[in-house]
């Protein structure tokens, strides 16, 4: 497939701390909560690569297994291409069946609404000892409260916030989360150091 959004987007910063932010299903990085991730790596000074991946047609019919196969594989491709420069990875929902690659590899991570129902994914946390962080909301079925904090990283749960991390029918509120979600990612950015 050809077209805009068949292409990564890379923003160029220090060239030996990469980052790569990895879309949900249909949660672009043109989305709110990633979008605002890569402009706190950018003041941070870090470049950036944002995957635009495109789903295969049969994805519905994948098991838990080939859907982190599958993940993995775009993840591991990415930290791949960076040559070693890559030391963070942020990732929202369909990413985080890719924190296994994270966790192997000793990079930090930043997971926006982890899918936190897949022993896969919890087991993958678990191995992390690098730097993570896990955003999540508790009106959101994929979050597991307790299941977070006992994976031991740094947890921000948002009360009241779905699985984009927004307030139904409170527009003015879902800012308001965006705003306290820009600001610990950027407190975790900052506590990487340079």
């Amino acid at each position: 497939m050809t077209g805009p959004f068949a292409v990564p987007t890379r923003h160029d910063g220090a060239p030996d701390r990469v980052a790569v932010v990895v879309p949900g299903v249909g949660y672009t990085p043109a989305m709110p909560l990633l979008h605002f991730a890569r402009a706190v790596l950018l003041q941070h000074g870090w470049t950036v690569q944002e995957l635009w991946w495109r789903i295969p047609d049969d994805f519905s019919r994948f098991t838990v297994e080939e859907r982190i196969a599958w993940v993995e594989a775009e993840v591991a491709r990415a930290v791949d291409a960076e040559a070693g420069a890559c030391r963070l990875v942020v990732g929202k929902s369909l990413g985080s069946l890719g924190c296994g690659v994270a966790a192997e590899r000793g990079i930090a991570a930043a997971w926006l609404t982890p899918v936190l129902t897949i022993d896969q994914v919890v087991r993958g946390l678990g191995r992390a000892q690098a730097p993570t962080l896990l955003v999540g909301g508790d009106a959101d079925k994929l979050w597991d409260s307790r299941v977070a904090g006992s994976v031991g990283h740094e947890v921000l749960e948002i009360p009241g916030a779905d699985h984009s991390l927004e307030l139904a029918g409170d527009a003015e509120g879902s800012v308001d989360v965006l705003r306290k979600v820009v600001s610990r990612l950027d407190r975790f950015v900052g506590s990487l150091g340079r």
